[in-house]
């Protein structure tokens, strides 16, 4: 069977060079970061699919917009091998970092170039072509359990109407098996089975505003003084290390900033900053919340000025356990079509498998990936999609 997928897959190429190319120019941004969304890319997935069992879990956003999920039988079974790719891509970033235009697929040496290349249009292509090859190999080989697809909307954006929407709906059972196909590594020997919890934080502190020439409380001085305490306070609390984890520490990141006031010679009122935290597992998130509230009330109460901390997002989950079935159905088909022997890892990223896990689903991730995600002239290597998509097809007959 392994050389049979192996000739199936290769016969594809061509055609799944084709179908990455048009997902790439099916710009699919979600409305929060200002794109149109999903539907036009999930309609042109389901064209693909027509001969399976397929249907649609489409939802409205609290913008009206329709944000599409597609669930896939490609055969059924007691219960189902599912693997879980997402729509949606994040915007291009600076126009001037790009070589080629972002939304314009371009094919050069064993490469496709274009935003959502890697993430995660290589492993929708993959997917959809290791259904087509499980469809043609059910006419002679009998599978081991039922083998499904899905293409959620939302990933990018917290998932609220992606998976987190199938799951309250009950598509999936909880003896059923998850791969995600939204991490991994150049070499494709490393299966996730563990993420840091996320949490996001924004912060506004205030100050007076007033002319340069006769400061009184700078918001701007303010929050810089508040952050790098804060960031003092975390690090040294949640110090713990777990070497499954790259970096095997918690992180605790400032990132963005609001834009505070127009001119140079006024001290600005009020600041606007964020935070992208990343906590190992054994940590409960409520704890960190609890230091980021003493150090605000220190703050607070020196200054005699309010901060306000917003949790804007906060997911935890627990790992899948290494023996797993899923983890070890995985481990034999890389080894069975790659040679590889893979191990077992925890990432400080955020994918639908959290959201699997928190509802007591076994769920592994993997893909062979470069890790161009989000960066300026994002490709995939053509090979890591055929490849991938073999040890796919293998999985629901082992």
């Amino acid at each position: 069977m392994r050389e049979e997928i192996d000739r199936l897959c290769e016969e594809f190429r061509d055609e799944m060079i084709e179908v990455a190319c048009k997902l790439i120019e099916l710009k699919a941004i979600s409305p929060d970061y200002g794109g149109e969304g999903e539907f036009e890319k999930a309609e042109f997935v389901e064209s693909l699919l027509e001969d399976f069992d397929l249907k649609r879990f489409d939802v409205k956003d609290g913008k009206g917009n329709v944000r599409p999920n597609l669930v896939v039988k490609v055969c059924e079974g007691d219960r189902m091998l599912w693997l879980v790719s997402h729509l949606d891509v994040v915007p291009e970033g600076d126009p001037k970092l790009w070589k080629t235009p972002p939304f314009k697929a371009i094919v050069k040496d064993g490469r496709i170039y274009g935003r959502g290349a890697e993430d995660n249009n290589q492993a929708i292509v993959s997917s959809v072509f290791a259904g087509k090859v499980v469809s043609k190999l059910i006419e002679r080989y009998e599978p081991k359990v039922g083998f499904g697809l899905v293409f959620v909307s939302d990933e990018e954006t917290g998932s609220e109407y992606g998976i987190k929407h199938l799951l309250r709906k009950g598509v999936f059972d909880k003896r059923d098996l998850v791969i995600v196909p939204d991490a991994g590594n150049e070499r494709g020997d490393e299966i996730e089975i563990a993420e840091k919890s996320i949490l996001w934080l924004k912060f506004k502190v205030y100050g007076v505003q007033s002319h340069a020439s006769v400061p009184k409380v700078n918001a701007s001085r303010r929050a810089m003084r508040f952050l790098l305490e804060l960031d003092t306070h975390l690090h040294e609390k949640f110090d713990a290390k777990d070497d499954i984890f790259n970096p095997p520490h918690s992180t605790f990141e400032p990132t963005k900033r609001e834009k505070n006031v127009d001119n140079i010679n006024t001290i600005p009122g009020l600041d606007v900053s964020y935070m992208d935290c990343r906590v190992l597992p054994n940590y409960d998130l409520n704890e960190v919340l609890s230091v980021i509230e003493d150090v605000k009330e220190k703050f607070v109460r020196m200054d005699g000025l309010p901060i306000e901390v917003e949790v804007l997002q906060a997911n935890s989950s627990p790992p899948t356990p290494k023996e797993s079935e899923v983890v070890e159905r995985l481990k034999k088909a890389i080894r069975m079509m790659r040679g590889i022997d893979a191990r077992v890892v925890g990432i400080g990223g955020n994918t639908c498998a959290s959201f699997f896990r928190q509802s007591g689903i076994h769920t592994a991730v993997w893909a062979t990936l470069l890790g161009n995600a989000h960066k300026p002239n994002e490709f995939c290597l053509i090979d890591n999609m055929v490849n991938d998509a073999k040890v796919f097809a293998l999985l629901p007959f082992i």
